[in-house]
């Protein structure tokens, strides 16, 4: 675990770090977000916070191969981790294209797939599903399963693209996210009593402590964006990570908290977790397309109409906005880990809970008075 939190604090410092040189390029290279009428920031704010975000992944990567613990790791577990930043390094730079020139739809999504394809290419994809039976699972052919591959790590990177609408929103979510998927990763190693260094483990570790980094310039108000370049990439990184566990764990060595045989939702979880911590801006996406398309307009024909403007307009403040989307990702997300890894009363009653508590504080105090040190930004 101390390495792991090396590996998160390396990621966060660095991205702190570099978002200061990633910001000056932007400003030097006019990768700038005009305001717009969907916007809600009221003047231009610099793009290419991915460049940042990289450098701190990269960062944590290279010292993790240092580490006395995670040095002596299985040989897949740095192998699959590089060829993960390969891929978005890859979806990065057509990000940074896009931030900078702004890239047709089509385009970004020829990217997309063509960074999936190269983790395809190189093993990092679905290997197998759960079946009823202590230790059975269904592995469909390869073609199919690539087909899956892609079109989860497609339909992520978009859904982070779609939240990045606030500031701070995007990488809070997908902190948040990454976070959750390391408990998992952790704990399903410590019941198993297998070994804690593992690819997911460490790229959620790493992908945290970016997101938390990033923060710190990216909090309302802003200072800089992450831009397409940040968004595909930490929707790859989020994704890709989940990718990695099926490719290093079969279905008979995961088991439940009771220690009765592989469960049904440990081995399947890798599948359901990037829908599952993107839920909302899953149904946000689907939400974009239907009301566009019985509009008459593309479904990439942006709008001021997503789950975000909502909030606000219905008495939320810009910075309450985001921590409720950041407690709905936490609830989902640490939701569906607790509820794969344990049973009982406490684990029901505590999501009971969690989930009155975000919905009080979503719809029946949005128009309560904020506290002082949240008020302060509209003053």
């Amino acid at each position: 675990m101390r390495e792991y939190l090396v590996v998160f604090l390396v990621a966060a410092a660095v991205t702190y770090l570099l978002t200061v040189f990633a910001r000056e390029i932007a400003l030097r290279t006019n990768a700038v977000a005009a305001v717009r009428d969907r916007d809600v920031h009221a003047e231009p704010i610099p793009y290419l916070g991915g460049l940042a975000l990289l450098g701190g992944l990269v960062a944590a990567y290279v010292v993790a191969r240092e580490l006395p613990f995670l040095s002596r790791s299985g040989e897949l577990v740095f192998r699959d981790a590089g060829v993960v930043l390969v891929a978005g390094a890859l979806i990065c730079a057509v990000g940074v294209v896009d931030d900078i020139f702004e890239l047709d739809a089509l385009t970004k999504l020829g990217g997309q797939v063509l960074a999936s394809g190269l983790l395809i290419y190189f093993g990092v994809r679905f290997y197998f599903f759960p079946t009823s039976g202590e230790g059975a699972q269904f592995s469909p052919e390869p073609q199919q399963l690539a087909i899956l591959t892609v079109l989860v790590i497609v339909a992520t990177v978009n859904a982070v693209n779609f939240v990045d609408g606030l500031d701070g929103l995007a990488a809070g979510v997908v902190g948040i996210g990454a976070a959750s998927f390391f408990l998992f990763c952790y704990q399903l190693t410590v019941i198993n009593d297998a070994t804690r260094a593992t690819t997911a483990a460490l790229l959620s570790a790493a992908l945290a402590g970016a997101c938390a980094g990033f923060l710190v310039h990216n909090s309302h108000p802003a200072r800089i964006f992450m831009g397409d370049s940040g968004s595909m990439l930490i929707g790859l990184v989020l994704s890709a990570s989940t990718l990695t566990l099926t490719g290093q764990f079969e279905a008979s060595e995961l088991s439940t908290e009771q220690g009765t045989g592989p469960g049904f939702l440990p081995v399947i979880l890798p599948v359901l977790l990037p829908i599952a911590i993107l839920i909302v801006p899953f149904v946000d996406l689907l939400l974009a397309v239907v009301r566009r398309t019985r509009a008459g307009r593309s479904p990439f024909a942006p709008d001021k109409q997503h789950l975000h403007h909502r909030l606000l307009e219905i008495g939320h403040s810009h910075r309450r906005a985001v921590l409720l989307m950041w407690l709905w990702a936490a609830l989902i997300g640490f939701g569906t880990v607790l509820a794969s890894l344990f049973q009982g009363p406490l684990m029901w009653t505590s999501l009971s809970v969690m989930v009155l508590v975000t919905m009080v504080l979503t719809f029946v105090v949005p128009n309560a008075p904020a506290p002082a040190f949240l008020a302060e930004e509209d003053g």
